[in-house]
């Protein structure tokens, strides 16, 4: 492309002109009026090229308009998905933030839509009972948004999975009402340890033992299962627990991102429980206090 320099006027100036105005230039106001490459418009792209690590100067060339159109963009401004070339944008790096604070890990934040932050989304859309196909349309945008107050303005770090102490166990346990369903008698003896935990921890624990027909007033039903969720069911969040490295985190974003009360998340104790019939209740009762802790620590304020 031909630079965009000072003294020019016209529509390629007055797309210059709005990009830098998303990022927060200020543009003279009778220069962009008669989209013209004036003064105020040169100083913005002059700190536009340094902030950037641009060569420094006041044109626009080829590679300050890649990097602008890079920075304008915003998060859900178009559909991501993995392609090569790769999506790279500000955009792309406001997904890879968001993930990775709520513990989903796609690497470095470098704004590159790559294989690992289709992975990332992948399991972020599973987990809050989105169709996972690692695309991020406006349904996938929307449970971002909705988890601003989350990650926004957060390192964007993951964090191994944390232990919670026993009084901070014992008022998230009388605090809310959780509902612990097994599907299955593997699921079954993990649900009934969780529940004999959490009564021993404290005589007035909000979990319950039930079956199918949950009782009224849950904040929270899990749904463990040993078997993977049927290919023909409804989409629903999931914790698939041996891929599972940040348990707490997994947990409160789906429990933020449910749309009404209670929330319910599966959690598939798929890959950890084949033991070809040799699970044994020690590794029922290990399970039952990762659980545990992970929902305590998750539910904790």
């Amino acid at each position: 492309m031909e630079p965009i320099v000072k003294g020019m006027q016209g529509p390629a100036v007055e797309d210059v002109q709005s990009r830098l105005a998303i990022l927060g230039f200020e543009i003279d106001a009778n220069e962009r009026e008669q989209k013209l490459f004036g003064d105020s418009t040169a100083q913005a792209v002059s700190t536009f090229r340094n902030d950037n690590e641009l060569t420094l100067g006041d044109e626009v060339d080829m590679a300050c308009w890649s990097a602008l159109v890079d920075a304008s963009y915003r998060l859900g401004d178009r559909t991501l998905y993995l392609r090569l070339p790769n999506f790279h944008g500000a955009d792309v790096r406001a997904l890879q933030q968001a993930l990775n604070v709520l513990g989903f890990a796609c690497g470095v934040d470098d704004g590159y839509f790559g294989p690992h932050t289709e992975a990332a989304l992948q399991q972020f859309q599973e987990n809050v009972g989105l169709f996972a196909d690692g695309m991020a349309f406006q349904d996938t945008f929307a449970y971002i948004a909705r988890l601003r107050h989350v990650w926004e303005g957060k390192p964007s770090v993951v964090e191994a999975e944390e232990r919670i102490g026993f009084a901070r166990a014992s008022e998230v346990l009388e605090r809310y009402h959780i509902a612990v369903i097994g599907e299955d008698p593997i699921a079954r003896a993990v649900a009934s340890r969780m529940w004999n935990i959490a009564s021993a921890t404290t005589e007035t624990s909000g979990m319950v033992l039930c079956d199918r027909s949950i009782p009224e007033g849950m904040d929270l039903v899990l749904e463990l299962s040993s078997s993977d969720l049927p290919e023909d069911a409804a989409p629903r969040p999931t914790i698939v627990l041996a891929e599972c490295s940040n348990l707490t985190q997994r947990l409160s974003t789906a429990f933020a991102a449910a749309k009404s009360k209670p929330a319910l998340i599966r959690i598939e104790l798929t890959g950890i429980t084949g033991y070809d019939g040799m699970f044994t209740s020690s590794d029922a009762q290990t399970l039952a206090v990762r659980l545990l802790d992970g929902v305590c620590a998750a539910l904790n304020d």
